[in-house]
C-alpha cells in the first residue's frame, strides 16, 4: 500500500511513525509533502520517508491519501489536489471539513473522514472514522489497517458522530490531563512530594480506565465499589458533586461539540 501524506505536522507524524512500527507501510511506500524545511528534515532522518514540497507530488501514485492539515489550510490543499485518480482513497484527518466540502473541493467521491486523538502519538490513540458510500471493501481495509496502527478504532455509518468524537475522544485527553494536573496539586498541597502524587494519580487514572475495560461493570458500580458509607471516598464525592464537576465536564462537551459543528459550517 502506498500512502501520500499532506501534511506533516504532529499527527501527520504519529500516523507515520505508527504506520512503520506496525509493519503496514515501509520507508519506500510513504511520501510526505510539508511546507517547513524543518518538518522534512525531521521527517527524512527519523523514517527514511520520501519528502517534498509539493502536494501533487507526494500524493502521486499513492493508494490512499492522508490530508493531515489544519482546517483553515483545507480549502487551498483540495484546491490543488483537484483532478486526482478515482482509484485514489483520500483519508482526511482535518477537524470540521465536512465530507461534502472534501468531495466538492476535490471533485472526488472516494473519501474517508477520521478523527484520531493524541495518545495517536504513542500509538494508543482512538480514532472514529466514517467513508462515502462509493468506498470500496479494499479500500475500507486499507483505512481501517492505517488507523488502527494508531490504536483503536471505531467505524460509524453516520458523519454526525464524527463531530461529537471531536468533542468527546478527540478534546477528552485535555479534560483528563487537566484533572491529572488538579489531583497532582492537591496532593502538593496536603504534603506529598510532587513525583510521588503525579506517578500515584498517573496510574490511578490508568488502572481505573482499564477497571471499566476489563471489568465491563458500569463507572457508577464501579465507583460504589470504592465508596464505603461514611468513608473518605464518601467525603471527596460530595465535595467534586457539590461543586459541579459532572456539570462542568457536560458542559466542555456540549462547548466543544458546537465549536467542531461551527468548524464544519464554514
Amino acid at each position: 500500500m502506498r500512502i501520500g501524506f499532506v501534511g506533516g505536522g504532529t499527527m501527520g507524524e504519529a500516523m507515520v511513525k505508527s504506520l512503520l512500527a506496525k509493519g503496514v507501510a515501509k520507508p519506500v511506500d510513504i511520501s510526505v509533502s510539508d511546507i517547513s524545511p524543518a518538518r522534512r528534515d525531521v521527517l527524512k532522518e527519523s523514517y527514511g520517508v520520501q519528502i517534498t514540497d509539493d502536494n501533487r507530488e507526494a500524493t502521486k501514485g499513492a493508494d490512499v491519501i492522508v490530508l493531515a492539515v489544519k482546517p483553515q489550510e483545507a480549502g487551498k490543499v483540495l484546491s490543488e489536489l483537484r483532478g486526482i485518480s478515482q482509484k485514489q482513497m483520500v483519508l482526511s484527518i482535518a477537524a470540521g471539513v465536512t465530507m461534502d466540502s472534501l468531495k466538492q473541493g476535490l471533485g472526488h467521491d472516494y473519501v474517508v473522514r477520521a478523527m484520531p486523538n493524541m495518545p495517536a502519538q504513542i500509538g494508543e490513540g482512538m480514532t472514529v472514522w466514517t467513508a462515502t458510500p462509493g468506498i470500496m471493501q479494499k479500500q475500507r481495509e486499507m483505512a481501517q489497517a492505517i488507523l488502527a496502527a494508531m490504536g483503536e478504532e471505531m467505524y460509524v455509518d453516520s458523519e454526525k458522530y464524527i463531530d461529537m468524537a471531536t468533542a468527546l475522544s478527540g478534546s477528552g485527553p485535555a479534560y483528563l490531563f487537566l484533572i491529572i494536573e488538579a489531583l497532582t496539586d492537591a496532593g502538593v498541597h496536603i504534603g506529598m512530594p510532587r513525583p510521588m502524587a503525579e506517578r500515584l494519580i498517573v496510574e490511578t487514572m490508568i488502572s481505573s480506565a482499564r477497571s471499566v475495560k476489563v471489568m465491563g461493570k458500569h463507572p457508577a458500580e464501579l465507583k460504589n465499589m470504592v465508596t464505603s458509607p461514611g468513608g473518605t471516598s464518601t467525603e471527596g464525592l460530595l465535595q467534586l458533586e457539590s461543586g459541579g464537576l459532572r456539570s462542568l465536564l457536560l458542559k466542555a462537551v456540549i462547548a466543544a461539540y458546537n465549536k467542531a459543528s461551527s468548524l464544519g459550517a464554514k
